[in-house]
This record gives structure tokens, C-alpha cells and sequence, in this order.
């Protein structure tokens, strides 16, 4: 068949698919479907339990929601817990939260010190690996470049099928430790390839922590800040667990839940997290704000930056989607602890680069977004809305100077920890059913017709 059939063939099939899976939103409501897995106040379908991490936005007074700050739980203590406790002792505390997110407790300070040296030990990728399966194979995202390597990874383990707890601790363990490796080579394969650029490849140190190491095979030693490490090392933290709601861990959950292998349920949470929807939102925020500096002369006049984020509504203004993104959240209503601890710290790297002005039209925008959305959306319609972390990731990641197309890689090298703990809780302590939600049928019966009588 040439390459003009075949064009003709999928160009039918695209019309048909069309016609075919378009279903009348009124039957979502006459079947009563939770489109989406949220009911009709937008809170998200309770579907199973865990002890891993929580995400408070709202409380429920009978059947209304009412607003609350937002708060990040993992393993029952609270996320500005953890980072201020590191914070206080002038260390980062990725690790220690990989450490309590998989075991529910924190580490003494020899089990962390034997922790931190055992997981250094881990970053290296085997021999041949790296030129093998990361160099020789190109590719231009590196979230798929990722995805393969983990699946590659799995004809190296002479036990990748094995899901007693113990294996499934060290497979996690090996994996979490090398997705800043991969991802570091994956990125510089890409611009040498892509972009003509010379080919760096820098061996992970294990006396860094994590963000140090990361900074360091991405820009080489001494030419990152202590500033730069903090913020990165708290941006993993932030990221390392939302429940088990969103769509990334619960597609993990979905697919232990068949017993597959630890590589396969690792790559499948990872095909979620790169769409658009999930991972990409930092990425929206920075294009649009590049659109907003653009268009708006005074940065610092309120009328002259709410009258264009009133056009950006309007669908008049940046991509004409009508969002404001990094604006509003699934649960969070008042505010998202994520964004309260970053912005902390955005301002004092926006001063360190030469960046303040830049920084507080952020400040701006999430303070005048809020109210700009309600009034468009009307009381009945609007429900509180905050800036996510979204909204200032994109933004710290810029002054760092990470690439775009490491920001949703950063965020896996992350999530990968609370990923991780709830494939084990899943398999150990799930319920031991596989997860299969059920679908309503509501094309219409239809009559078979031979081949020779159709038209």
C-alpha cells in the first residue's frame, strides 16, 4: 500500500472515530457517571484508602464544601514540618522524606546517614548502559527517553518479576536513585543531538545530596549557588507525594494492581505524567507570562495588569484557552502549601539572580488572579481559587537556569518516591483485586449487514 492510501485510509478512520465517540454530555448526568472520577462539587471520587499522604483544600459540612488552607500530609506530618526541620539544620531533606514516605517514619540520624550513603552508592548506571541505551537512541523528549531506559532496566534485574516487599524495596530504591542520572544524561544526549552541542557526561557523585548531585551533572562543579541547591532540594520535596488521587500515582495503583512488574507500573505513571495536563503546567505558566511582560508596559500598575488577565478570560489575549495558568487547583481552594513554601524562597533567588521586578509581577498576579476569576466566573459559579505550585516552578527552574524540558523530568525524578511507596502499599496491604471501574454502553443496537450488501 503507498503512502497516499494509506494517508486516505486513517483520513476516513479519523472521521469515523469523530462521529463515533462523541456522546451526549446529558447521559453522564442520566446514568449518574462521576465524569472524570469527580462528583458534581468538583471533590474527587473516593475510590480507595492509603496511609501514605493526604491533601487537604476544603472540609466537608454535610454535603457542602467549605474552604480551608491548604495543607500536604505525608505520613502524617505535615510538609512545612519537614522542610523547616531541615531548613533549620542547613540540610536538604529529599532523602529523609524518601526515606518516611516508604517506611511511614522518620530516620534516626544514623539510619539517614546509612540511608543517604546507600542511596549515593545506587546512582551509577551499569556499565555500557549509558552509551547503550541513552546516547545511541536518540530521542527529543526526554520524558520517553526515560520511560524506555526504565523498561531497559528490567532486562538487567535477574529478579524483575519478583514482587515479594524486599525486592520491591530495592528495585524502588535503585530506581529512585537513578532517574537524576538518567534524566541529567537523557537532556545532555538530546542537545548534543538535537541542538549541535558538545556532549557532557558528568559521573554522579554520592557524597552530594540529591539536588547537589543533579545540579552538578546538569552544570558541572562549583558553577551552581548553595541557593540554587536549597531551592531545588525543596521543590523535590514539594513534589515527592499529592495523594493518591492524581492521575500519575493512581495509574501506578491501576497497574500493580494487575501484578505486573515493578519497571512496567514505573513506565506507565510515567506516559501519565508527561501529558499536558499533569506535568506540563509550569511550562503554560511560563509562556504565558512571557506573553503577559510582553503586553503589559507597567508591571507594576494593578489596572494595567488586570485588564489584560481579564483578556486572557476573555479568550482575547496569550493562547486564547481563557486560562490563567497556575491559577486554581482540584482541591486546593484558599491556598496551596506548595506555592506558600516556594514563593518563599522564589523571592530571595529572584534577588539573587537580578529578577525582583520579574518576581513580584508574579506576586501580582496571584493576588489579583483569585478575584479577577470570580467576578468573570460569578458566585454561582466560581469556586475559591488559588495559585498552585505551578505557578512559581516554572519560574524558579528559569532563574536556576534548568531547561523546559527537564521541568516535568524534575518533577518524575520527584513523584517517583510517592509512586513508588504506593505501588508497595498496593501490593502489600491493598485490597487484592485488580482495579477495574465499569463504562455504561450507550451506542445504539445496530443490525449486522453483509459485506456485499453495505454501501
Amino acid at each position: 500500500m503507498s503512502k497516499s492510501e494509506i494517508s486516505s485510509v486513517v483520513k476516513y478512520l479519523s472521521g469515523s472515530v469523530e462521529n463515533v465517540s462523541k456522546i451526549e454530555p446529558s447521559l453522564f448526568e442520566k446514568f449518574n457517571v462521576k465524569r472524570g472520577l469527580r462528583n458534581a462539587d468538583h471533590s474527587g471520587v473516593l475510590v480507595g484508602l492509603t496511609n501514605i499522604g493526604d491533601v487537604v483544600g476544603y472540609q466537608r459540612e454535610g454535603d457542602i464544601l467549605v474552604p480551608t488552607g491548604g495543607k500536604l500530609i505525608y505520613r502524617g506530618i505535615d510538609v512545612e514540618e519537614l522542610v523547616h526541620g531541615a531548613a533549620e539544620q542547613k540540610r536538604h531533606g529529599f532523602d529523609e522524606v524518601v526515606y518516611l514516605l516508604l517506611s511511614g517514619k522518620l530516620p534516626t540520624a544514623t539510619e539517614l546517614s546509612e540511608f543517604v550513603k546507600y542511596m549515593g552508592e545506587l546512582r551509577k548506571l551499569p556499565d555500557d548502559f549509558t552509551n547503550s541505551m541513552i546516547l545511541a537512541n536518540k530521542g527529543q523528549n526526554i520524558m520517553n527517553v526515560l520511560a524506555r531506559t526504565v523498561l531497559a532496566l528490567y532486562t538487567l534485574d535477574d529478579n524483575a518479576e519478583d514482587i515479594s516487599t524486599e525486592n520491591l524495596i530495592d528495585q524502588s530504591l535503585n530506581l529512585i536513585a537513578k532517574f537524576p542520572t538518567i534524566i541529567a544524561y537523557s537532556y545532555h544526549s538530546m542537545r548534543h543531538y538535537y541542538q549541535k552541542r558538545t556532549l557532557s557526561i558528568r559521573h554522579p557523585d554520592p557524597e552530594l545530596s540529591t539536588a547537589e548531585n543533579f545540579l552538578m551533572m546538569m552544570k558541572g562543579a562549583g558553577k551552581y549557588s548553595r541557593l540554587e541547591a536549597d531551592i531545588l532540594d525543596l521543590a523535590l520535596i514539594l513534589h515527592a507525594e499529592h495523594g493518591g488521587g492524581n492521575n500519575s500515582t493512581f495509574t501506578i495503583r491501576v497497574t500493580s494492581s494487575t501484578l505486573t512488574d515493578t519497571y512496567s507500573a514505573v513506565a506507565s505513571a510515567l506516559g501519565s505524567l508527561k501529558g499536558p495536563l499533569h506535568g506540563g503546567a509550569n511550562h503554560e505558566v511560563l509562556c504565558m507570562m512571557d506573553n503577559i511582560k510582553k503586553n503589559v508596559k507597567q508591571w507594576d500598575n494593578k489596572g494595567e495588569v488586570s485588564d489584560y488577565l481579564k483578556k486572557i478570560l476573555n479568550r482575547q489575549a496569550n493562547d486564547f484557552s481563557g486560562k490563567i495558568y497556575g491559577i486554581g487547583h482540584a482541591v486546593y481552594t484558599i491556598s496551596d502549601p506548595r506555592a506558600k513554601l516556594l514563593k518563599n524562597q522564589a523571592r530571595e533567588l529572584a534577588r539573587e539572580k537580578g529578577r525582583l521586578e520579574e518576581y513580584e509581577l508574579y506576586e501580582m498576579i496571584e493576588n489579583l488572579a483569585p478575584q479577577i476569576f470570580y467576578e468573570y466566573k460569578g458566585d454561582k459559579v466560581a469556586k475559591r481559587v488559588c495559585a498552585n505550585v505551578d505557578f512559581y516552578s516554572g519560574f524558579v527552574y528559569n532563574c536556576i537556569g534548568i531547561k523546559e524540558p527537564l521541568y516535568t523530568p524534575l518533577f518524575a525524578m520527584s513523584r517517583i518516591a510517592g509512586w513508588c511507596a504506593h505501588r508497595l502499599e498496593e501490593l502489600t496491604f491493598g485490597s487484592g483485586r485488580i482495579i477495574r471501574p465499569a463504562y455504561k454502553n450507550v451506542f445504539p443496537q445496530q443490525n449486522y449487514i453483509t459485506l456485499d450488501e453495505r454501501v
